[in-house]
């Protein structure tokens, strides 16, 4: 959380809350709305045009006016509702917006999977994957390539692509489509706007310039976004995982073992940041010789299973296929296993892990959620441990069940709270 950042008070919370904190139980409550012409939430559905937080008071954009009056009444006054009930909202706004124009999806959050491809050194192969692994995800989905490696960007001569960088009537910038023989890849970089000149940035403007490209560009695809981040875990990188929603982070690394114990160690960084990491790809490991046909080790004796807390997705050789220009949809096979297996690891990376006999009351409106906990609490014997899973932050919860059990809250045993996914918590207490 940076210094500068502006707080809001809530009063069921001894800690200050942050606007960027409140903006994710926001976002959270909003989920529970449902759009009445079909069984989606209002992100979904697409009503959720934008988010405004400015302190305690939170402005909501809504995409109803393709409704009636009545349900476009009924959804606003939901989405208010929902977002009054926040803790720390004082004040809350729906307004209503036609829906955003053009034919693209707006933003690295209009993605359904973002999937990041990270490395703790530079020249391990990182930029080269992220493109082979962009390419063989365009063969089965609308994909999408962010080059987010601001001082080294990469993936323009890797796609043998170039700018300017054009932009539709509403100012957004567009990506460069790259085509294939049965699909496309959308790829956008700063490489592609700055073509042939140094990117010698500071950090403050390079997380100005990656912040306004994360939000505007237009993008044609929207199902799966590879994100190509900068190598290392320097401020651009955290900031990155901090403000975009990530599904996962797939880790690029050779054998060579001081290459190894970095990854490691940045495994464990992603982890505390909240990201999961869905494997790491062994990159460089062996060559195959064109004259003799032997298969030599370049980094004899070290084993990446044995140093890295994380599956191995892939293990790809030093070899000139994997130095060709890579095509949307036609790629060596071993970058479709990778994109098959990297789909399969990002599908469950979120699942939340919970007893069997936990309550779930995510999707359900703030009275039937007191009714339902209420009822699950008060049925519980002395020291039996309750479980609560939520799609909103559950910690006032405590102050509810203290008042269940005549109880101070703070004397309510074996309380925690944590934060499974991005939109996923986890609650325990204990039943005094």
């Amino acid at each position: 959380m940076s210094e500068h950042e502006p707080t809001t008070h809530d009063p069921t919370n001894s800690e200050p809350t942050t606007e960027s904190e409140l903006r994710d139980r926001v976002e959270s409550a909003l989920r529970a709305v449902r759009d009445p012409d079909a069984d989606l939430d209002v992100f979904e559905a697409g009503l959720v045009e934008s988010i405004t937080v400015d302190g305690a008071s939170v402005t909501v954009r809504a995409a109803v006016t393709e409704f009636d009056d009545a349900n476009a009444t009924q959804v606003m006054r939901a989405m208010a509702q929902a977002v009054r009930d926040v803790p720390a909202v004082e004040s809350a706004h729906v307004e209503p917006v036609s829906p955003s124009s053009g034919g693209g999806a707006t933003g690295v959050d209009a993605f359904d999977t973002v999937i990041a491809v990270a490395s703790a050194k530079g020249g391990v192969g990182k930029s080269t994957v992220s493109t082979g692994l962009a390419c063989a995800l365009a063969g089965e989905h609308s994909a999408g390539l962010f080059d987010a490696d601001i001082h080294g960007p990469n993936v323009p001569s890797l796609l043998d692509v170039e700018g300017p960088v054009h932009s539709d009537d509403e100012g957004h910038p567009l990506p460069v489509s790259v085509a294939g023989p049965d699909a496309s890849l959308d790829v956008m970089s700063v490489g592609l706007m700055e073509s042939g000149a140094p990117l010698a940035w500071r950090g403050a403007m390079a997380h100005d310039a990656l912040t306004e490209l994360f939000a505007d560009t237009a993008w044609s695809a929207d199902d799966t976004l590879v994100l190509d981040l900068p190598p290392g875990t320097g401020d651009v990188v955290l900031t990155t995982l901090q403000e975009i929603s990530v599904d996962g982070v797939v880790v690029v690394t050779t054998p060579f073992e001081s290459s190894l114990d970095d990854t490691a160690r940045s495994i464990e960084l992603f982890r505390d940041n909240g990201v999961p990491v869905l494997g790491a790809v062994v990159n460089m490991g062996e060559f195959a010789c064109p004259s003799c046909g032997d298969t030599h080790e370049l980094f004899p004796g070290e084993t990446a299973s044995k140093h890295l807390d994380a599956p191995v997705l892939a293990e790809l050789p030093f070899a000139p296929r994997f130095q060709e220009t890579p095509t949307p949809g036609d790629t060596p096979p071993a970058f479709g296993r990778l994109a098959q297996s990297v789909s399969e690891a990002a599908a469950t990376a979120w699942d939340v892990d919970a007893p069997d006999d936990a309550l779930d009351i995510r999707g359900d409106p703030p009275e039937r959620r007191k009714e339902r906990v209420a009822e699950r609490f008060t049925a519980l014997a002395s020291d039996e441990m309750f479980t609560l899973i939520s799609d909103r932050d559950p910690t006032p919860v405590r102050r509810f069940l203290g008042g269940l059990t005549d109880r101070d809250p703070a004397e309510i045993d074996g309380f925690s709270v944590e934060r499974r996914t991005p939109n996923d918590w986890v609650l325990t207490a204990k039943k005094p």
